[in-house]
């Protein structure tokens, strides 16, 4: 079978809830089902609930997918991950272990001829000060070396409990779609078009992201803003065949 489709997935949270397990076995089963066709798999982040790269250890769970990820790889699929907010300290594993190629922002790809714009989604718009500020504390070198000396039995159990908090917040702050006036992504995916127009480039055809949880394809003027969804209730996926991409559940 010939690799030629692109595969999206986002917001799997790996290790909250009682059902991390069932999920990690899930998307384990959606990588062998996908890896056939896949040319490459693009992970939108926040694939973990909480994760910690450190210089000589790596954090207890997950074998399943990290033993699927690297099957993925070394059967000749190109992985990229790009960093979210429940994950952006996984640093450089991934790249080292298996090769993903990581992504710290968003980013311009071309996929068979079509313009895409790629990232997790969070902090869009700069609408959400308090986060952004929160955002650079967390990206600190010397904030991250401090957390690296402290033992994972105190501060493992403190930043998963964190990170817990923070989705059941941002769970309730956004339920369903809130329009294309009020939707930060959305907005900020029109404003680059519209920039990218007006300077005269290649305007882009679809606009990929994450975070929201809620799985949304909307027209950004010629181009797509699609919304993947999330792995935790619905299993959403997104496929690029080379024309169309269209949101898909597993």
């Amino acid at each position: 079978m010939t690799k030629t489709k692109t595969f999206f997935i986002t917001d799997a949270h790996l290790g909250s809830g009682d059902d991390s397990v069932t999920r990690e076995k899930d998307l384990v089963r959606w990588l062998h089902a996908v890896e056939p066709e896949a040319a490459r798999i693009v992970m939108l982040g926040d694939i973990f609930d909480f994760w910690f790269t450190y210089k000589h250890a790596v954090p207890r769970g997950f074998i399943r997918v990290l033993g699927a990820l690297a099957e993925v790889a070394d059967k000749g699929v190109e992985l990229h991950f790009f960093i979210g907010n429940h994950d952006m300290w996984l640093f450089d594993y991934l790249e080292k272990e298996m090769g993903v190629i990581m992504h710290s922002k968003p980013e311009t790809m071309l996929i068979d001829g079509k313009k895409f714009l790629i990232g997790h989604g969070d902090g869009m718009g700069n609408q959400d000060k308090s986060y952004l500020l929160l955002k650079r504390v967390f990206r600190s070198r010397l904030n991250q070396w401090l957390f690296a000396g402290v033992h994972p039995n105190i501060s493992f159990p403190f930043a998963q409990r964190w990170s817990n908090s923070s989705r059941r917040r941002h769970s309730i702050k956004y339920n369903g779609y809130l329009g294309d006036d009020k939707e930060a992504i959305f907005l900020f995916c029109k404003a680059q078009q519209e920039t990218t127009i007006e300077k005269g480039e290649k305007p882009y055809d679809y606009f990929i992201f994450g975070h929201r949880h809620t799985p949304i394809c909307r027209p950004v003027g010629n181009a797509s803003y699609i919304n993947v969804g999330n792995w935790i209730e619905n299993r959403d996926y997104a496929v690029f065949d080379g024309e169309n991409c269209e949101l898909r559940k597993f």
